[in-house]
């Protein structure tokens, strides 16, 4: 597996390996489903563009031969790097490939000088929350809306909120 900067050919392959992780039936083959709290598309292909073409974004892929296998929105921010869409095939899920994106979150956020890393994930993902906060990330006590009016990020079931969690990477020994 290496990993490498998504650019312009890889957006319909990227939204279609986000949609197939996060909705519908397909989603549901692995553990970071959210069919039962949102219907519709997760990302469509001009929001990935619109990452891939945005000076301060990128998506990072874990690519196995021409297959992506795994991917992550990286956003420089003011004090932080932010990620998001972290995605991993569901036929692959629970073999490490979401650890070792993880780690390469820390690498580029090293890179760039940042200390710290922010994320966010739906309140009621306690499976998913768990799983980050083994990984060092802590709840901040902010929360942020979901934006629940935007078709192109999903049609919410149910009232729903972000946590917002952060890494402290100037506290890792």
């Amino acid at each position: 597996m290496i990993f490498r900067t998504a650019i312009t050919s890889d957006a319909d392959q990227i939204t279609s390996l986000v949609n197939s992780a996060y909705r519908g039936e397909s989603s549901k083959v692995g553990w970071t489903t959210e069919a039962d709290l949102l219907g519709g598309q997760r990302t469509d292909r001009d929001k990935i563009l619109e990452i891939i073409h945005d000076e301060n974004s990128l998506i990072e892929m874990a690519v196995e031969g021409f297959e992506i296998v795994g991917l992550v929105h990286l956003k420089k921010e003011k004090g932080f790097l932010y990620f998001g869409m972290l995605t991993v095939k569901p036929t692959l899920q629970n073999k490490g490939i979401g650890k070792k994106l993880l780690s390469r979150i820390e690498e580029c956020a090293s890179f760039w000088g940042y200390t710290k890393i922010r994320m966010t994930v739906i309140h009621q993902r306690r499976e998913l929350i768990g799983y980050y906060e083994r990984r060092g990330y802590q709840w901040t006590g902010e929360t942020e809306p979901f934006p629940a009016h935007d078709p192109r990020f999903g049609l919410p079931k149910m009232d729903l909120i972000f946590y917002v969690f952060e890494k402290n990477l100037s506290a890792i020994p």
